[in-house]
């Protein structure tokens, strides 16, 4: 599910948009000043999108954007008064992807929501997050918790072929042939070795690789 940090500090305001986001079955983490923004940031390495206000108290969305685009390439949407290009021109200045200008009706909102996150999706097709875990195909890295994980090459084509097919029971056979070949003649055994070192290599991601009796394995993600 897609999960969107919204800060505002206007209740009506922010309930308004939650109540759209939700409308499209997006989850949605709610902040209502600049510094709790920054710390749902902070605290939710999963966020998809965040829709910044400008105008908040503690710390307005322009020194929340600087700081969330020093640390990340989220995808950032600002809020900003009709009419008023300096905050437009100077939240795309500091990052912003784009910005949604208020007041907003609700098919113009979701649509700049989708193309955002579209957009997000093409740069990053070759990148897979999976909570802490993030692999990069095009450097040929796996990374969790910020550190490299030490795979084997089929440890990591393993791993890849079982994200690409995620909450899909994956027969034995079927795994073998993409990950070794159909000219492979060792011993099918081997798929269960390797899962076994690979749940072991990710930790307590690794309980998201489920046995399917009699079948094979589903790497499980929400």
């Amino acid at each position: 599910m897609v999960k969107i940090l919204v800060a505002e500090d206007e209740f009506r305001i922010r309930k308004l948009i939650v109540d759209y986001l939700e409308n499209e079955k997006y989850q949605v983490i709610q902040a209502e000043d600049g510094e709790d923004a920054l710390e749902k940031f902070y605290l939710n390495s999963d966020i998809d999108l965040a829709i910044l206000d400008i105008m908040m108290p503690k710390k307005t969305g322009f020194e929340v954007l600087k700081e969330i685009r020093s640390e990340s390439d989220l995808p950032v949407l600002i809020l900003t008064a009709l009419g008023n290009s300096e905050d437009e021109i100077k939240g795309l200045e500091l990052g912003a992807d784009d910005y949604i200008t208020k007041p907003f009706k609700y098919k113009v909102f979701i649509a700049r929501i989708k193309a955002a996150l579209r957009r997000a999706n093409e740069i990053d097709e070759d990148k897979y997050q999976i909570e802490e875990l993030v692999i990069d195909k095009k450097m040929h890295i796996a990374r969790l918790k910020d550190e490299n994980l030490k795979l084997s090459p089929k440890e990591y084509e393993l791993l890849i072929y079982l994200i690409e097919n995620k909450n899909i029971a994956l027969k034995r056979d079927n795994i073998l042939n993409a990950v070794w070949g159909y000219d492979f003649y060792g011993d099918p055994r081997t798929i269960d070795t390797h899962i076994k070192l690979l749940r072991s290599k990710l930790g307590d991601l690794g309980e998201k690789i489920k046995t399917v009796r009699a079948v094979g394995y589903r790497f499980e993600v929400e």
